[in-house]
């Protein structure tokens, strides 16, 4: 707790700064805002875990939890006003088939549900399979997605807030948010469950 972080992507600094290092590098990027709401760590590690590998959907309204205690805390109060729809990371259709299940749009549907927030899951589609972004380096993490995301042209002129499991590089996220930005989309901020403790802050759950 306590430690600098940059204001666009909520990595960790060693010093005070509006913005670190990776993202000065670039004026434009895709994504304008990406938080975690959790550090992905001890008994929310294994829930993730759980939903997403062993059939647990049940653990989505709890998890949800903390994405809602989230945005409930600044700056998000303030974006959200300017939000017009909540777009799920996608599966690809034979991973969500073997799978059952997008565990990115039932942490959406509950987030959304709870916020009074749209949810627009058809707004993004994954069209190409991709590999497990698991044990992949940054690079290979950005190769392993580039142009793997389509949007819709309902997407034009709209603010999107893109919602997903773990943050860990960041790849799948800009990823997405270039499809929408190529799409006619003004702009698209990100909030994933959870991301390693190099990035944001753990916060409470009080939703």
């Amino acid at each position: 707790m306590g430690e600098e972080i940059c204001e666009r992507c909520g990595r960790r600094q060693s010093q005070r700064m509006a913005l670190c290092p990776l993202c000065q590098q670039k004026s434009r990027r895709p994504l304008r805002f990406v938080r975690a709401a959790a550090l992905h760590g001890g008994p929310l590690r294994e829930g993730i875990h759980a939903l997403k590998y062993n059939n647990h959907s049940d653990l989505a309204p709890v998890l949800a939890r903390y994405l809602v205690a989230a945005f409930r805390q600044p700056p998000w109060s303030q974006i959200r006003l300017s939000i017009d729809g909540v777009v799920p990371v996608p599966l690809h259709a034979e991973r969500q088939r073997e799978r059952g299940y997008n565990q990115a749009e039932l942490l959406a549907r509950v987030f959304c549900q709870r916020l009074a927030l749209p949810l627009r899951s058809h707004w993004l589609h994954r069209q190409r399979l991709t590999r497990s972004q698991v044990g992949l380096g940054t690079h290979e993490r950005q190769d392993n997605v580039t142009d793997a995301f389509l949007a819709s042209p309902e997407v034009q002129g709209k603010m999107l807030l893109l919602i997903d499991d773990v943050y860990t590089t960041g790849a799948t996220l800009t990823a997405c948010a270039s499809a929408a930005l190529a799409a006619g989309a003004l702009s698209v901020d990100a909030l994933a469950l959870a991301a390693p403790d190099r990035l944001g802050a753990e916060l409470p759950v009080d939703a």
